[in-house]
């Protein structure tokens, strides 16, 4: 008797074991696939996104691609939201930025612009205001802007030093205060310089189409900005061809050519 309760007490504690040890991997695991929190954007700005399809189904997409018609031709556009690879084709001359370089194929010697500038400037502008989601980027409330007596709410975006090519260049989304659809946005450019700059330039963002379930810019207009006001307009840029896929191209489709030259940009 004494040796079955002894058998059965030994059994108690054994099966007390194996439950306490289950238990103890399962909050583990629980504890490993615990989401992070979800970045802490202004309030504002979320609503922003929201208004433009939202940042998760954008989040979604792998590649963007429209082209820009020109006096010269078409400029193809075309990039990886993911890695922001790009590549560019203007008639004879591509470039594009290949994860690493970013790279000139210019077999007539036609290209006079600075590639390492250009590559992904009009994605920047073009890919408003998700691209406000990068990391290393600080947000603040702006002053107003009134425009032909309308009051635009804004946000000012600065970035972290050593973020992007020019981490002291400034952004100044302004938004339909009714709508949450991005209006406006001023920019410096530093270029460079090494130094911040308080020249502000201003694109005007009341062309959208909604490209799948985005809302993308269907053209953008700059506008002359004089005396601290902005004026009239000086230049629109069309876009055509939009495409959003969740299709990634291949990388041999950013890569550069044998043909082509590493580019480290204007001195």
């Amino acid at each position: 008797m004494i040796k079955l309760i002894a058998l059965f007490c030994l059994g108690l504690v054994f099966f007390s074991c194996k439950e306490n040890k289950k238990t103890s991997i399962e909050v583990v695991a629980a504890q490993e696939i615990t989401a992070p929190d979800p970045p802490n954007y202004p309030e504002a700005l979320a609503k922003v996104f929201d208004a433009h399809g939202g940042l998760a189904q954008w989040n979604n997409y792998k590649t963007l691609s429209y082209s820009m018609p020109k006096t010269n031709g078409e400029e193809l556009q075309t990039i990886d939201l993911q890695s922001r690879k790009d590549k560019i084709m203007i008639g004879t001359v591509e470039m594009g930025f290949d994860g690493k370089n970013v790279w000139l194929l210019d077999s007539e010697n036609s290209y006079k612009g600075d590639p390492v500038f250009y590559h992904n400037l009009m994605f920047y502008f073009y890919a408003m205001p998700f691209v406000l989601a990068d990391k290393g980027i600080n947000y603040s409330e702006a002053p107003n802007l009134v425009f032909e007596n309308i009051s635009y709410p804004g946000i000012k975006i600065s970035y972290n030093d050593g973020v992007g090519v020019s981490s002291k260049d400034e952004y100044y989304l302004y938004y339909d205060p009714e709508t949450y659809q991005m209006a406006w946005l001023g920019y410096t450019v530093t270029y460079r310089s090494g130094e911040k700059s308080d020249k502000l330039s201003w694109i005007r963002y009341n062309d959208w189409v909604k490209v799948e379930d985005i809302l993308l810019p269907k053209s953008m207009t700059w506008h002359v900005y004089e005396d601290g006001s902005i004026k009239e307009a000086k230049n629109t840029v069309t876009f055509e061809n939009i495409k959003l896929s969740k299709q990634a191209e291949p990388d041999a489709f950013y890569a550069m050519q044998t043909t082509a030259k590493v580019v480290t940009g204007k001195e």
